[in-house]
């Protein structure tokens, strides 16, 4: 209870405070990359729950002949890299904490498609609800494997406080700041998560299981 009323206090007092940033945001997606200016996608919330996130599109609309989207490299525009680096293209989340379909730390929400990917240990994460920010963001954040992200997600669980959520929140501006980890190795975005199973057959002979 007193970290939902936290959440929903912060949240609302934070969207007060920016919204002057957000209206100047919204105009240049919708002067730079046309409509729509959000981006919204359902994610697996808390027990699995899904809902829809909202954050501010960062990429073109670019298809290939199929009818497929081109790859996040050649749709990423300039505007969306520096919103996706300052992490202002996930402001408008604040009204998924304000709905109670999120938190402020916790595990970030992901694809639906993952709920059968997960390990027992994996599926934990879905134990609390998703955050904006959470220990795996401060510790690597997309740099990460997800392998690593999983397990750092499933340690917050287990050893979630107020305290560890101010930590948490403090660091995540350091993060911002300093602009790290915002994309994994040879990506603009973090690739799919295959699943568990192709996380043992991609080890290495001979690496610990």
């Amino acid at each position: 209870m007193i970290k939902r009323l936290f959440d929903v206090c912060v949240a609302v007092v934070a969207m007060l405070l920016l919204c002057p940033l957000l209206m100047l945001v919204a105009i240049a997606i919708r002067l730079n990359l046309g409509s729509p200016v959000f981006f919204v996608q359902q994610r697996a919330g808390h027990h699995g729950r899904l809902f829809w996130i909202y954050k501010f599109r960062t990429m073109r609309s670019l298809y290939a002949v199929d009818g497929k989207p081109l790859p996040d490299a050649k749709r990423m525009s300039k505007l969306g890299s520096f919103l996706r680096k300052t992490s202002i293209d996930e402001l408008p989340e604040l009204w998924n904490v304000i709905c109670g379909d999120m938190s402020l730390v916790g595990p970030r929400p992901l694809l639906p498609e993952y709920l059968a990917r997960y390990n027992s240990r994996q599926q934990r994460r879905h134990d609390v609800r998703p955050g904006l920010t959470g220990w795996a963001q401060v510790n690597g954040r997309n740099a990460i494997s997800w392998e690593e992200r999983f397990e750092m997600d499933v340690l917050y669980v287990e050893q979630q406080s107020f305290c560890l959520d101010m930590k948490i929140l403090f660091q995540t501006v350091g993060t911002v700041l300093s602009q790290s980890g915002v994309s994994a190795d040879s990506h603009v975005t973090m690739p799919p998560f295959a699943g568990y199973e192709h996380m043992i057959e991609t080890k290495e002979p001979g690496s610990p299981s």
